[in-house]
């Protein structure tokens, strides 16, 4: 695991979004994982104001971590219509090579449905990750198994808590999703994930340093072959020699 501290969060987001350049460049075709969030947006942003200048984006073919169960794709909090106002409109990305499971089918289904199209098209070959409080990754959270596919799972309510700020005010995020499984994603050839702020260095060290074990899901990066940590120094500060904190709640 390479870890990556650089001087702010802006300056964090501007490299995810190199390590997605430098991936389409050395590979015009190559399948990208993304995903979603306040994280992300910067990274996207840093992307399409510095990225793709002569970057040939005809031939990337995308897959997205998770998708909310009940939302339609059109709904303004659906991660369908994240990737398209942040990301797929501008770059004029064809529907057919951008993959995100379908909120409104059948969800067990559905993720057969879609790992089946991740067996078949993959590997990844760079898979973008955020890292939530309670350590998931996706929407695998604590207790997921490491050898878990692509699924239906419930959110904790932590999970919901803080994804609460991006839904009307009384609306809470759906109890469900669709997410990659965790062996889904240790698939991918080359992992890069993203993490800043001081809200997310308790995880960041227990992910970094702490035990392997399935109530911390992202531990698991840590027996990844191609696994970069890309943090701000305030997601950084719980890296320091010290004992490593005790386990998260929820």
């Amino acid at each position: 695991m390479k870890l990556t501290v650089l001087p702010d969060a802006g300056q964090a987001a501007k490299a995810a979004a190199s390590r997605m350049a430098e991936q389409i460049r050395s590979k015009p075709n190559a399948v990208l994982g993304l995903a979603t969030g306040g994280t992300m947006e910067p990274v996207y942003e840093a992307f399409l104001r510095h990225e793709t200048k002569g970057l040939d984006l005809t031939q990337i073919r995308s897959f997205n971590l998770d998708e909310y169960i009940g939302l339609p794709a059109d709904h303004p909090q659906s991660y369908h219509r994240y990737m398209q106002e942040h990301l797929f409109d501008q770059i004029g990305m064809d529907a057919g090579r951008s993959h995100i499971p379908n909120g409104l089918a059948d969800p067990t289904l559905e993720a057969r449905r879609y790992e089946a199209a991740l067996l078949e098209q993959g590997p990844v070959d760079l898979q973008l990750l955020g890292l939530g409080r309670n350590g998931h990754i996706g929407f695998n959270e604590p207790g997921s198994p490491f050898s878990s596919l692509t699924r239906a799972v419930d959110l904790a309510e932590s999970t919901r808590e803080s994804n609460k700020r991006f839904f009307k005010e009384g609306n809470l995020p759906p109890e469900r999703a669709i997410t990659m499984g965790i062996a889904t994603i240790l698939r991918a050839q080359h992992i890069v994930l993203l993490a800043v702020g001081e809200a997310k260095a308790e995880a960041v060290a227990r992910m970094v340093a702490g035990e392997v074990t399935e109530e911390m899901p992202a531990s698991v990066l840590q027996g990844h072959a191609q696994v970069e940590v890309l943090l701000d120094p305030a997601a950084a500060q719980g890296l320091q020699d010290g004992p490593i904190p005790k386990p998260l709640a929820g």
